[in-house]
C-alpha cells in the first residue's frame, strides 16, 4: 500500500477527527486512526466506541487501495513539525509497517490491521432533519455549557433535541441552572426528543464554526448521524426520560430587571472576587433603578460592594444567585441587554436576552437562587 499527500492537509484532516480519541481506551486498536485507502481518496476515522467520526480526503497518488490502522499520538505529534511539504506513505500489508518520508526525513511506526478496528454503526430505518451549520453551532455552545455531570443522573449530562413541526428545542440543565434554545425556522415532520452527549457536540461545535453548510442529521432508537461535506459522525444516544424541565420555569414574574448585559458581567466578576470560594454567592438588592450586587467572605473578611444603574419594574427584593453560574450564562450569550425576570427571593430567576431582531431565535435561561445568610 502507498499513497502521497500534502502534510498539511492530512494534518488539519486528523485535528478534525482527534478531538473523539479517549485517552483511556479499552482496546488498544481505538489509540489509533484507521486509514481507508482509496483509488484516489483517504477515509480516517476515530472512534471511542461511543462516538465515531470520519473524514475523507483527497490523495495526491495512491497505489494499492487498502486498511491500515495508524498510531495517533506519533502521527500527529510528527506532522505538526513539519512544513507543508508531500508526504509519502509505504505501509507492509503483511505486517503493517508503516514508513513515511517526508523531505529528508524518514520515519518509521507499527501499524496495526484495520480489520480489526470497530465497525462504524449504521442507522436502520431512521428519521432525519437539515439544519444549517451555523446554527447547529450557535444551538450548542449555547447549551452544551449548562449540562450536568453527575452519575446518578446520566439524562442530564446530556442536550435533549426536541423536535416538532413547530420548532427545534435544544434544553440543558444541571438542576441549579437550564438553557432552552429554541429556532422556529427548523422545522421536523416527526414530533419527538432525543437526549445527545456533550462529547460529540463539543467536537461537532469546534468543526461547524468554521462552515457554513447544511448539516443532515438522522437518528434512531439508539444513534444519531450527523454529515455534512466529507465528515461524518456518529454518536450513541442517551438511553432514559429527561426530566420534566417546564415545570420548574416558573410563569408569573412580577419583578423584572432590565440592564446592560457587559456592565453587570464585568459588575459580578468584581465584586465574586470577594464571594466565598465554596458557595460563590452573590447577593443582589434591587431598589428603584439601582442594583447593588455584594459578596463577602466571613472567614477571611473580605467584602465587595458595587452599584449599577438599571429599570426595575417591581417590588424591592433581596436575591442571591451563585456567581460562576451566572457569569456561565452572561458569557453564553450575546445581547447587549437582558432582562432578569423574578418573583420571589426563594424561586428561579430567569434571564432573557432582549430581542436583537432575529425573531426565529428564543433563548431562556433559568437560574436557582442561592438562600442568603444574613
Amino acid at each position: 500500500m502507498k499513497f502521497i499527500l500534502s502534510s498539511h492537509v492530512l494534518l488539519k484532516s486528523l485535528q478534525a477527527v482527534s478531538g473523539v480519541l479517549s485517552s483511556n481506551n479499552t482496546l488498544p486498536i481505538l489509540d489509533d486512526f484507521l486509514f481507508e485507502v482509496g483509488e484516489d481518496s483517504l477515509k480516517i476515522t476515530a472512534s471511542d466506541l461511543e462516538t465515531t467520526m470520519s473524514i475523507t480526503t483527497e490523495l495526491t497518488m495512491s497505489e494499492e487501495p487498502g486498511v491500515v490502522a495508524v498510531p495517533a499520538r506519533l502521527l500527529l505529534e510528527t506532522l505538526k513539525t513539519l512544513p507543508d511539504i508531500p508526504v509519502t506513505f509505504n505501509i507492509n500489508s503483511n505486517n503493517f509497517a508503516i514508513e513515511i518520508l517526508a523531505g529528508e526525513g524518514k520515519y518509521k511506526m507499527s501499524g496495526h490491521n484495520g480489520e480489526e478496528f470497530p465497525e462504524t454503526p449504521s442507522i436502520e430505518q431512521g428519521n432525519s432533519l437539515s439544519i444549517n451549520s451555523v446554527i447547529l453551532a450557535e444551538a450548542i455552545s449555547k447549551t452544551v455549557f449548562a449540562t450536568g455531570n453527575d452519575e446518578l443522573r446520566p439524562v442530564m449530562s446530556g442536550v435533549l433535541l426536541e423536535l416538532s413541526d413547530e420548532r427545534v428545542s435544544f434544553v440543558a440543565t444541571d438542576a441549579h441552572k437550564l438553557v432552552r434554545y429554541s429556532r422556529l425556522d427548523v422545522k421536523s415532520d416527526v414530533t419527538t426528543s432525543i437526549i445527545l452527549p456533550t462529547k460529540p457536540l463539543n467536537q461537532l461545535k469546534n468543526i461547524l464554526m468554521q462552515n457554513d453548510t447544511e448539516v443532515k442529521i438522522e437518528y434512531s432508537e439508539k444513534n444519531a448521524f450527523f454529515s455534512f461535506g466529507n465528515i461524518h459522525l456518529i454518536c450513541k444516544l442517551i438511553p432514559g426520560k429527561y426530566p420534566n424541565y417546564t415545570a420548574v420555569i416558573p410563569t408569573e414574574n412580577p419583578n423584572k430587571l432590565h440592564i446592560e448585559r457587559l456592565p453587570l458581567l464585568t459588575a459580578i466578576k468584581r465584586v465574586s472576587i470577594f464571594a466565598n470560594q465554596s458557595t460563590n454567592q452573590i447577593r443582589f438588592t434591587i431598589t428603584g433603578k439601582q442594583l447593588e450586587l455584594s459578596a463577602e467572605d466571613i472567614d477571611y473578611s473580605n467584602e465587595a460592594h458595587e452599584r449599577l444603574n438599571c429599570n426595575f419594574e417591581g417590588e424591592d427584593m433581596e436575591i442571591g444567585f451563585n456567581s460562576k453560574f451566572l457569569q456561565e450564562m452572561l458569557n453564553n450569550t450575546d445581547a447587549d441587554e437582558i432582562i432578569i425576570e423574578m418573583s420571589q427571593s426563594n424561586r428561579a430567576g430567569l434571564i432573557i436576552p432582549v430581542e436583537d431582531g432575529n425573531k426565529d431565535e428564543d433563548i431562556l435561561m433559568l437560574i436557582m437562587p442561592v438562600i442568603l445568610n444574613n
